[in-house]
This record gives structure tokens, sequence and C-alpha cells, in this order.
């Protein structure tokens, strides 16, 4: 059970830095310090937004619109780290 439950935190952590480097990106993107056109750019670029926009969809289409903000990456933080701590502090055995 343990075994599992390590390679869910793995994962989660993965996931947590894919994230992170998604947003970095974007903010480039969008004060074009990186550009698009370059192929290892918009190749990377598919990569994190094909993994992480099928759980910041969901989030995006309940949160409300706060003026071209988007806080969804916040909310999935947020989430990842939630179930970290479930799995830290619920998921393995506690010995005194």
């Amino acid at each position: 059970m343990k075994a599992v439950l390590d390679v869910i935190m793995v994962i989660l952590q993965l996931y947590w830095w894919v994230l992170l480097i998604m947003i970095i990106m974007s903010w480039l993107i969008s004060f074009n310090v990186i550009n698009t056109r370059n192929q290892f750019v918009e190749a990377v670029w598919r990569v994190v937004n094909q993994l992480t926009e099928p759980l910041l969809r969901p989030i995006r289409r309940v949160m409300p619109n706060f003026s071209g903000l988007d806080i969804s990456p916040i909310i999935l933080f947020l989430g990842i780290f939630f179930i970290q701590q479930l799995i830290v502090r619920y998921g393995y055995p506690y010995f005194p």
C-alpha cells in the first residue's frame, strides 16, 4: 500500500512541476520573451498545455472572471497540496 501511495505522491509532484512550467511559459510568451514560432518552444508549450488543460478547464468553468486574471492554476496547486496532505496524514500508517 505504501508503494502505491509513494507513486501517487511522485505523480502529484511531477504534475506540480508541469503546472509551474506552464505558468512560467505563459508569462514568457505573453511578454514576448520566448516565441512560439520556435519549434522547440511550440512543442513544449503544446505538451504542457495538453497535460494541464484537462484539469484546468473545469476549474475555469466554475471560477468567476477576474478581469482577465486566471487563478485556476492556483486552485489546482491548492488541490494538489490538499491531496498530498491527505495521503501523508491519513494514507501512511502512523508509528509513534
